[in-house]
Parts: C-alpha cells; sequence; structure tokens
C-alpha cells in the first residue's frame, strides 16, 4: 500500500525554499516558502497527536458499558429467583426504573464513544484551515505578476514589475510548486486519519490548489510566448526546470 513519506515532502520544501532564497533573497515568497516548510515539520507530530487514543475517555466509555452489562446481569439473575408474585411486582416496579437508567447509561457511552472522533475530526479541520490560508497567501503573491503588462506603459498606481522575462517565469513556476507540495502537506492528514470529513476538506484544498496553479500555468505560457516570439500554444502541461 502506498503512502505519503513526510520526510521527503520536507525534503522537497527545503530544496525549493533554498532555490526561492537563491533567486529571490529577501522576498515575500521566500518567507511564504520558509513558514510552509515549518508547517510541514510540524505535521507529522501534530497529526500523531490527533491520532492518539483518549485512554480516559475510552476508559469512561468502557466503565458505563461495564455498569449497564452488571445491571442487565442482575436483572437476570433476579429474574431467576422469582417466588412470590409480591417479589414479582417489586421486580417490575424495579425494571421500570432501571430501563430508565440503562437509557441514560446508554446514551451517555455513545456520545462519549463518539466524542473522540469529533475532537480528532476537529482539530484536524482546524490545523487544514492553516493550509487553505497560505494558499491565498501563495495566490496574492502572483496576482500583479501578469504577464499581459510586460513592455506595458505605467500608471502612478501600477505594481512596481521590475522582473525580467525570466525571473517572471521562475516566479510563476515557484508559486505553483508551492501550491503542489501545500496539497501534499495537507494529503498527510487524510492519508493517516482517514476520516471521511477530513478526506473531503483535503480534497477541497487540492481542487483549490490545482485551479490556482492552472491559472498560473496560463501566466507561464504567456510569458513564454513572448520569450520566443511564438504563436499561443494550448497546452498548460508543467516544464520541469530549477
Amino acid at each position: 500500500m502506498y503512502t505519503l513519506d513526510p520526510d521527503k515532502i520536507i525534503a522537497t520544501l527545503q530544496t525549493l525554499e533554498q532555490r526561492i532564497g537563491e533567486r529571490f533573497p529577501g522576498s515575500g515568497l521566500l518567507r511564504v516558502s520558509g513558514q510552509l516548510t515549518r508547517i510541514a515539520r510540524a505535521a507529522t507530530a501534530n497529526i500523531a497527536r490527533i491520532a492518539r487514543a483518549n485512554v480516559p475517555l475510552r476508559a469512561a466509555v468502557a466503565c458505563l458499558l461495564g455498569l449497564a452489562g452488571a445491571m442487565i446481569v442482575w436483572f437476570v439473575v433476579k429474574a431467576l429467583d422469582l417466588e412470590t408474585s409480591t417479589e414479582l411486582t417489586s421486580i417490575v416496579q424495579g425494571v421500570d426504573a432501571s430501563v430508565s437508567l440503562l437509557l441514560v447509561l446508554g446514551g451517555a457511552a455513545f456520545y462519549l464513544s463518539t466524542l473522540e472522533s469529533r475532537w480528532r475530526r476537529d482539530a484536524a479541520l482546524a490545523a487544514l484551515h492553516e493550509f487553505r490560508s497560505i494558499v491565498h497567501v501563495i495566490d496574492m503573491h502572483q496576482l500583479t505578476k501578469d504577464p499581459t503588462a510586460l513592455g506595458a506603459p505605467r500608471t502612478s498606481s501600477s505594481p512596481e514589475r521590475s522582473m525580467s522575462k525570466i525571473e517572471l517565469l521562475r516566479y510563476l513556476s515557484y508559486c505553483s510548486e508551492l501550491l503542489s507540495l501545500s496539497g501534499k502537506v495537507a494529503a498527510l492528514y487524510a492519508d493517516k486519519l482517514r476520516d471521511p470529513v477530513i478526506i473531503e476538506a483535503v480534497g477541497d484544498i487540492e481542487r483549490l490548489t490545482t485551479e490556482l496553479s492552472q491559472k498560473m500555468w496560463q501566466k507561464i505560457e504567456l510569458v513564454e510566448e513572448h520569450m520566443h516570439d511564438r504563436p499561443p500554444s494550448s497546452s498548460l502541461a508543467p516544464k520541469i526546470g530549477a
């Protein structure tokens, strides 16, 4: 069975952070890359903490179930020892009250048995929200990197565009790689916890990163068209490079 290796994801992120630092030292994208690397390092320990069994909670559930079982056994034993109608009347009266108590104990046991999974789910969703936030931060960094503005006259409100075509190409590629790796780190939660709600949340993040990455590769296509002075191409396949 194939599983994601967090160590390899972290190593890939570290390499990408070094590449961004060498080409764009001191940039905001470098800081985002460093933050994503730190989140990835913490993810393994966070997942292990979330997946860890809650022993006190499970012990409480076991005690409630044991108490309910003991009451049922007591009822059976008393019923087998009945000798007179008076005893039968007393037992029937006790059964009515005891059944209510059993329902309360059963409800409490059921609530506690689902409490652990709900706590685990809430903790994982809180962690995944951080990935959704960082994905939007990455997208914000590339918003002003518009290839259609290459060579266009600036206005007083135009953003600073000092990158060359090669630098713009690499910047957009780095943004796309960061998006992809964000999805891979988030997928560690679905890979280890296997909760349907968590899996769906991770799927939403992966769909978001894919959609944003597609927009970046459209920009990359435009930059390459400017560089090679060739007609537009319909291919959006990623180019692998430094």
